[in-house]
């Protein structure tokens, strides 16, 4: 896959071609812009009672970080040397998370995911993100990202 230009719309086809993630673990619908730095994603997902990170019938607000992981690493496929993607991305920590709202399946509005990188080099990054409904925070919080490999 070519990467597409800076802040170019994508959907959930090219999603999921940057990520390891497939069918209904692919949570998140269409990036709505990105840059170097940032990205900015839509989920509706999390109101689908077939999520997979649905537990007895909830899906806890914690379940955000990983929309947010999810979105780190679309970021990190979309600003990749080019023909120099990671050979897989771990979630190495969470900080500072802080939980708006007890769940997310019970939100009638569209998630809003972004992150933003604020540093790294070949072998990890640091973002922070947050979630939104519409003008609500849901999530926010920081985390480490270790990279394996490149390909």
């Amino acid at each position: 896959m070519s990467v597409p230009a800076a802040n170019a719309r994508l959907g959930q086809p090219e999603i999921a071609a940057l990520i390891p993630h497939a069918g209904a673990m692919c949570l998140l619908d269409a990036v709505r812009s990105w840059d170097a730095t940032t990205i900015v994603c839509a989920a509706s997902s999390h109101r689908d009672p077939a999520n997979p990170l649905v537990g007895d019938g909830i899906l806890d607000s914690v379940c955000g970080v990983e929309y947010a992981a999810q979105a780190m690493a679309v970021h990190g496929g979309l600003t990749a040397i080019a023909g120099r993607r990671p050979a897989a991305g771990f979630l190495a920590s969470v900080r500072d998370v802080v939980r708006h709202v007890p769940r997310l399946d019970v939100i009638r509005a569209d998630l809003e995911i972004t992150a933003t990188r604020l540093g790294g080099d070949a072998t990890g990054a640091l973002y922070a993100f947050v979630l939104r409904a519409g003008p609500e925070t849901v999530l926010e919080g920081r985390a480490a990202v270790v990279l394996e490999g490149l390909s």
